[in-house]
């Protein structure tokens, strides 16, 4: 899923995304990178940032 998409839908996720370095919750990249994509640039651990993403998105 797109960043902007997660952003969207789940508007809460922006401080995670933050958190954990990917500051481009506001600028045009993040409608065209995914969140795999992001972790990947940004060298964080993938597994971490969706257990923290699903867990914020769902409580």
């Amino acid at each position: 899923m797109r960043i902007e998409e997660v952003i969207k839908r789940y508007p809460q996720t922006t401080v995670t995304f933050e958190r954990f370095g990917l500051r481009c919750t506001g600028c045009c990249v993040s409608a065209f990178e995914n969140i795999e994509e992001g972790a990947m640039s940004h060298g964080i651990d993938l597994d971490s940032l969706l257990d923290e993403l699903n867990r914020v998105a769902h409580t």
